[in-house]
């Protein structure tokens, strides 16, 4: 028997009836759902440190159960020391069943241990999707903080179907995502 995480179930059974009253849909293939999650890690000083790449791989492999790629840079600059197509970040894509499980692990485990943790800011991009800045990797516990040699931060964008900022936000905010000063309408 596989794990399947509560939150695909809880999409089904409680979110898709909450945002069908909320909006007024009509079917359920209008609700809008969340597509997909991209994590990526950007690491300038890769340029000078090939290893970091690879530490960085490791750590964003561990985190998200699913193999991580390098991103590499589209053009030369001399003044950051970058040459095309040198590693310079490091990015996964979860979708399905391994995005539910993180989604679940972010919300549950890692947002926590954030220090003076306040709640996350509530502002979208204008087309329904939402990233997050997370400034520390060893919030998740994956992560072995002796092993750690460079604190590094990154970006989880969640992109969802919804047509509006109004309907993504509503979505995220039913997975249980802690926004912090949510005001009611």
């Amino acid at each position: 028997m596989s794990y399947k995480a509560s939150l695909k179930s809880q999409y089904k059974e409680q979110i898709v009836p909450a945002l069908m009253k909320e909006f007024g849909y009509k079917s359920i293939m209008q609700v809008p759902k969340l597509e997909k999650i991209v994590i990526n890690q950007g690491i300038g000083a890769a340029t000078a440190d090939k290893k970091l790449i690879e530490t960085a791989i490791n750590e964003m492999t561990a985190i998200t159960g699913q193999k991580a790629v390098p991103t590499l840079s589209k053009k030369d600059v001399s003044n950051f020391k970058l040459r095309k197509k040198m590693p310079i970040g490091v990015r996964v894509t979860l979708r399905r069943d391994n995005m539910y499980e993180f989604l679940e692990r972010l919300i549950r485990v890692a947002l926590p241990r954030i220090r003076d943790f306040k709640g996350i800011n509530s502002k979208l991009d204008g087309k329904g999707n939402y990233t997050l800045g997370i400034e520390e990797q060893i919030i998740f516990p994956e992560i072995n903080i002796d092993n750690v040699s460079k604190i590094m931060g990154m970006n989880i964008t969640f992109v969802t179907s919804g047509k509006t900022d109004e309907e993504a936000f509503a979505l995220l905010k039913e997975y249980g995502l802690p926004f912090k000063n949510v005001k009611k309408k």
